[in-house]
């Protein structure tokens, strides 16, 4: 049997360059949504993928948690770590993939991630 939780809100950086740089589009419409959610009471997971360079910034995780802790309706979070496994899909595409020097995250990185989300009362897995 599944049961549907609720829908995810993939929140990809608290920085709103980084967030630009790897959405090409501002946070707000994705902050607003997991607001507005909110507001509705519906229960929703976070995603957050941690990128060497990119999004591990302490801060970084720091402002994604406590946002996520302010919400009230986060049930999980899912903190990912970055691999390379779509590489091939872009080169079928014919477009650059810009993180191909990026190493993968280790254990303790997410682990320390993980931490700071569950030091703000969150569930992460």
């Amino acid at each position: 049997m599944t049961t549907l939780l609720g829908p995810d809100v993939p929140i990809k950086s608290w920085d709103p360059d980084t967030y630009e740089k790897v959405t090409g589009r501002p946070p707000a419409p994705t902050l607003d949504f997991a607001r507005r959610l909110a507001g509705l009471g519906q229960e929703v997971h976070v995603r957050f993928v941690l990128v060497p360079g990119l999004t591990d910034d302490p801060a970084d995780v720091e402002g994604v948690a406590a946002f996520a802790a302010g919400l009230g309706n986060v049930s999980r979070v899912d903190i990912l770590p970055f691999h390379k496994l779509g590489e091939a899909k872009w080169q079928a595409l014919a477009m650059p993939f810009t993180l191909h020097d990026t190493p993968s995250r280790a254990g303790e990185q997410v682990s320390a991630a993980r931490e700071v989300f569950q030091a703000q009362g969150l569930h992460a897995v």
